[in-house]
């Protein structure tokens, strides 16, 4: 038209913006990354190659397991070392199934994990049509064994979807969170809206008037415990000096494992199994629980009736009435919140009686002092009581122990070795990690986890623990192993089958059925995918075996083989 530039576009396209407009694959791809996502585990798929497509133009690497439960397993312990949520990627149908035993255990323990997967399109009708991987109900199946289950239904939701599941990591105790994509969303081009992110939060800490009737209790206590579960990590510091102030002995859970140094006079380490740690947590005047369900998992047996003021400090306010109650609630992240109950406690008031005046701090400083005789007692106590059965682990746990710096992580497996074991008997650093199935009880945790934890940190030092029935749930990661290259020891303690379970049915008067399996070479198998093994018969085999492979490229499958029943 006259007076217009031709070469300029119409006033009305000018002023609209650009539209912004994204496969539903790319849209997720760049929320994860706008989360600093930096690694993703999982097995590409027919379904969900549009994820696979983007995932290096946006900087995320990729892991691939040989199984889901596997690549699910590897990005719960990256969590658990890196602290930040893992990321597991599966498509439709049996890869999502194969991964809700992982997510279940992430649930069971408190682990961020994102599961992202494709769904049946927007509009699959319910009847069955014969779609690849076709399966109904896929969200509701996630949603029994995560905290969310979120189907989206546009591109433009996808963003906000990754948004919220980081937001409930940073705000709530963190648990497994599940996005499925419509399939032809993935594919779909439409307007992806602005990039979104998780708001920055500051961590809440507990109301101020609970704080000093926490310190009140705690510091009017004569005998005070101090309980630790996985959510007191982030507050290591600030657990020993709570234990220090109140001369305090320390318990954990399984998951609380090595918070305070284990080797510490306080410390009487994974004990709560222990019927004398258990009658001791019964007498204590005041207890205080950091992060920590007191669950029957860790205890192996209902919680006996605590005789004192039980403060509880969780990020879940939950906890706070679940059972037992909480005598005084402390609802908040864990770090702030006793650095707060820290600061209380010069405020509330003189020493507690039998103290001579001095204070706490200087009396816990002392090796003589009677919680420290106190703990030593019960150490002694605990290992009586479970001298005949372990007796025969603790010299290879010794020498497992001799061998490892203290920045190692041992990954863990529901195995005899393990949770009577090197749990309660093989101490932890504060530098290192313990990371165990606690709870849901998983079989085959090990291996995988292990790779995700040297994911995580290729530096540092990453050993597995396993028996021979719990790695053969997994064994198949051994080829994930060596396709890694990383020095990866794998120790596998031998007892021909479902050691636990057999001697279950023997103590009910049963006939072991179903659980003794022929043996395997599994150093053998090993070295069939490429990596090496052998045989420790003896602890100064195991601890030279292990020497070397902490400096062997790829996995070294080290058997350590038990007597079996007769």
């Amino acid at each position: 038209m006259p007076g217009e530039n031709p070469s300029e576009p119409p006033a009305a396209t000018r002023a609209r913006p650009p539209r912004n407009d994204l496969t539903g694959g790319e849209a997720l791809v760049r929320a994860l990354a706008a989360h600093d996502v930096s690694l993703a585990f999982g097995i590409p798929g027919t379904h969900n190659l549009e994820i696979y497509r983007h995932l290096a133009a946006h900087g995320i690497d990729h892991v691939n397991p040989r199984h889901e439960q596997g690549a699910g397993y590897a990005a719960d312990a990256w969590a658990r070392v890196t602290g930040r949520p893992g990321v597991a990627i599966t498509t439709t149908g049996p890869a999502l199934l194969n991964i809700a035993a992982a997510v279940g255990q992430a649930y069971s323990d408190s682990v961020p994990l994102l599961v992202v997967s494709p769904g049946m399109p927007l509009r699959h009708p319910r009847r069955s049509t014969g779609l690849l991987h076709e399966t109904h109900g896929r969200a509701e199946v996630l949603r029994d064994v995560a905290a969310v289950s979120h189907r989206v239904s546009s591109v433009e939701e996808i963003g906000a979807a990754v948004a919220h599941a980081f937001t409930l990591f940073r705000t709530r105790r963190p648990r497994p969170v599940h996005i499925e994509i419509p399939l032809d969303l993935l594919t779909a081009v439409e307007p992806a809206g602005p990039v979104r992110t998780a708001p920055p939060l500051s961590p809440a800490t507990a109301d101020p008037q609970a704080l000093a009737a926490a310190a009140g209790a705690l510091r009017a206590a004569v005998r005070p415990g101090i309980v630790l579960g996985g959510g007191a990590r982030g507050a290591a510091a600030e657990c020993l000096r709570l234990a220090e102030e109140l001369g305090a002995p320390v318990v954990t859970s399984a998951n609380g494992k090595g918070i305070v140094a284990e080797t510490h006079p306080l410390s009487l380490g994974v004990s709560l199994h222990s019927p004398a740690v258990r009658r001791w947590l019964a007498e204590c005047d005041a207890v205080l629980a950091v992060g920590t369900e007191l669950a029957e998992s860790d205890l192996w047996e209902p919680l006996p009736a605590l005789g004192g003021t039980l403060v509880r400090a969780d990020i879940d306010p939950a906890q706070m009435y679940a059972e037992p109650p909480a005598g005084i609630p402390l609802v908040g992240d864990a770090r702030p919140t006793l650095r707060a109950l820290l600061a209380a406690l010069p405020e509330t008031g003189p020493a507690r009686p039998g103290t001579d005046g001095a204070r706490p701090g200087a009396v816990a400083a002392s090796p003589a002092t009677a919680a420290h005789r106190a703990v030593a007692a019960l150490r002694d106590e605990r290992n009586a009581e479970s001298r005949g059965r372990d007796a025969h682990l603790l010299p290879y746990l010794a020498a497992i122990g001799s061998v490892l710096p203290a920045r190692t992580v041992l990954t863990s497996d529901s195995a005899q070795c393990c949770y009577y074991g090197a749990l309660p008997h093989l101490p932890i650093a504060p530098e290192g990690r313990y990371l165990h199935p606690t709870g849901f009880g998983t079989l085959g945790y090990a291996l995988p986890a292990a790779l995700g934890a040297k994911a995580a940190d290729p530096t540092r030092p990453v050993v597995a623990l396993s028996g021979d029935g719990g790695l053969q749930f997994s064994v198949q990661e051994l080829a994930t192993a060596v396709q890694l290259g990383f020095p990866l020891p794998v120790v596998v303690f031998d007892n021909g089958g479902y050691g636990e379970i057999r001697d279950e049915m023997v103590s009910r008067g049963d006939r072991p059925v179903a659980v003794d399996l022929p043996r395997v070479d599994l150093p053998a198998l090993a070295r069939a995918y490429g990596g090496h093994g052998t045989r420790a018969d003896s602890p100064e085999a195991l601890a030279e075996a292990l020497r070397r492979a902490l400096a062997t490229p790829g996995p070294t499958l080290i058997t350590v083989p038990q007597e079996l029943p007769r």
